[in-house]
């Protein structure tokens, strides 16, 4: 996040959460639980309280990429002060239709504006490696999770790459028991908790195959037993599961993983896509 661009501090601490030490989860709660004392105490005073370094308070800050202690208090009593009413909206019965499509369109904007910010780039860049090294690529997910599956395959089977999607467990576990470890598998899940997935990791791990999870940001077990995990942010209203605008935020990491790919091995995927174009234009009038 830019020094220009602090808004969304509370989201930023709660996406970045899984990340930070026991230390910094400390001071994590106590900002989230007291944001109004953060704003009107010294660095010294929250080091004391929490019992812990003021050189600690000082790293959570430059961890959530502001300055120092200053920036993050400016930043969170703006917050404060002017509330981003949006990204919480509650959709209710009295709401017009066009108001409803207006909120929904809100949430999803949100979900790929906080997952974009979410992201770090090693760990981007240490999956569009394993891509690249890849002999082949495989997409795995559930349910409404399985939907984003197919879009993988979808998006990759234009690089030339061999890719699959499966969407039942019995078939993830016959393709995981044949995977090398030079092929890829995307475990997509959004609460990161989905037994029958995680048993399919295990079996992909066990066949030397490199494991990526895609899911929102929790101490999911899903993220402790992947190599690599990208993260989705996304909230939850009464009438709408947050999964469901995640999933546009995985279409978004899969778009950025793809086009990435795409611009790095260009002569190959434009030979493939142009194989691809050739074939499907015989289906056309």
């Amino acid at each position: 996040m830019n020094e220009d661009n602090t808004t969304h501090v509370l989201h930023r601490i709660r996406s970045s959460y899984p990340q930070l030490s026991e230390k910094e989860q400390l001071i994590a709660d106590y900002i989230l639980k007291h944001p109004e004392s953060i704003v009107h105490s010294t660095i010294n005073q929250i080091a004391d309280e929490l019992m812990i370094a003021d050189a600690t308070v000082f790293r959570f800050c430059k961890r959530l990429d502001f300055k120092g202690y200053q920036a993050l208090k400016i930043a969170l009593a703006s917050e404060l002060v002017h509330p981003i009413q949006d990204i919480h909206e509650e959709i209710n019965e009295t709401d017009s239709e066009m108001e409803i499509l207006a909120k929904v369109f809100q949430a999803n904007m949100n979900a790929v504006q906080f997952t974009k910010e979410i992201q770090e780039s090693a760990g981007f860049r240490q999956v569009l490696d394993h891509i690249l090294n890849a002999d082949q690529l495989h997409f795995y997910g559930n349910g409404g999770s399985g939907i984003t599956a197919q879009d993988g395959l979808h998006k990759f089977i234009r690089t030339g790459i061999p890719c699959f999607a499966y969407t039942d467990t019995h078939m993830q576990l016959m393709a995981a028991s044949q995977l090398t470890e030079k092929d890829v598998v995307f475990f997509i899940s959004h609460t990161g908790a989905n037994n029958d997935l995680l048993e399919v990791v295990e079996t992909a791990k066990e066949n030397g195959a490199v494991t990526i999870g895609i899911t929102n940001l929790a101490k999911s077990p899903l993220s402790k037993q992947v190599d690599v995990c990208l993260y989705t942010a996304s909230e939850e209203t009464d009438y709408r599961s947050e999964a469901l605008s995640s999933r546009i935020a995985e279409l978004s990491l899969l778009d950025a993983l793809y086009v990435n790919y795409s611009v790095k091995t260009k002569d190959k995927t434009q030979q493939a896509v142009n194989k691809m174009r050739k074939a499907i234009s015989k289906r056309r009038v």
